[in-house]
């Protein structure tokens, strides 16, 4: 009896809840209902979307207008949809604050990666690429790299910070792109690194870095 109580016990967690390890195949036979909170899961949060409409820049601020980039989550997940440039050939980049969005100047260190191979299929390659990455610098970080603006012309990616709050270690990210470019190539883009402060990242704001960002949305999602 002891090892069967004992094996119950480690399958409930410090809320009573049990934990998803302690269900099988066979466990569901006999129920009808389960009760809601009764099981512990993970979820991924809508918190906000921003729609570019000829925007000079598009920022995620904490606190303002809902937007939560505090230690509700320790993941906060980006993703973005057919965003389409003004200008043709233009990088999408991404930089951080620690002010609340006064100043989008974290020091930052990152390494960036490419693959890319062109319509008529003579040109591929897969490289890493220096002169896009930084190290301790306060420069906006490029995410995609000569994005065409033609009208069939996007990029689409995601792009990952880890515990933005946290006040004790720097704050690393992660982004992956791809981009129909102004040359006729599919380009996938890989970009990873980390903000070189201590204190909390409370906004982020991407821009491209010659002209607007014509049209696409960007959605926040917390990680819980």
């Amino acid at each position: 009896m002891g090892t069967i109580t004992r094996g119950f016990a480690n399958n409930i967690n410090s809320s009573g809840i049990l934990k998803p390890a302690a269900f099988n195949n066979d466990s569901f036979d006999n129920v009808t209902a389960v009760p809601s909170g009764s099981v512990e899961t993970g979820s991924m949060v809508f918190i906000k979307k921003l729609t570019a409409s000829s925007s000079a820049t598009l920022s995620f601020v904490d606190g303002s207008n809902g937007v939560v980039l505090d230690d509700t989550y320790k993941e906060y997940l980006f993703y973005f949809v057919d965003i389409h440039p003004s200008t043709d050939g233009v990088d999408l980049s991404v930089n951080f604050s620690t002010d609340g969005g006064s100043n989008y100047n974290v020091t930052k260190t990152t390494t960036y990666f490419q693959a890319y191979h062109n319509e008529n299929d003579s040109v591929t390659s897969l490289e890493y690429d220096n002169s896009k990455d930084l190290a301790q610098s306060t420069s906006f970080q490029k995410l995609a790299n000569a994005i065409g603006n033609d009208n069939d012309e996007i990029t689409v990616g995601s792009m990952t910070l880890f515990n933005p709050s946290s006040t004790t270690f720097v704050k690393h990210f992660m982004s992956r792109f791809n981009i129909s470019n102004n040359s006729n190539y599919s380009v996938d883009n890989y970009v990873a690194g980390y903000g070189n402060t201590t204190s909390s990242i409370n906004a982020v704001q991407f821009k491209m870095h010659i002209g607007n960002i014509d049209a696409g949305d960007i959605c926040l999602y917390g990680i819980a």
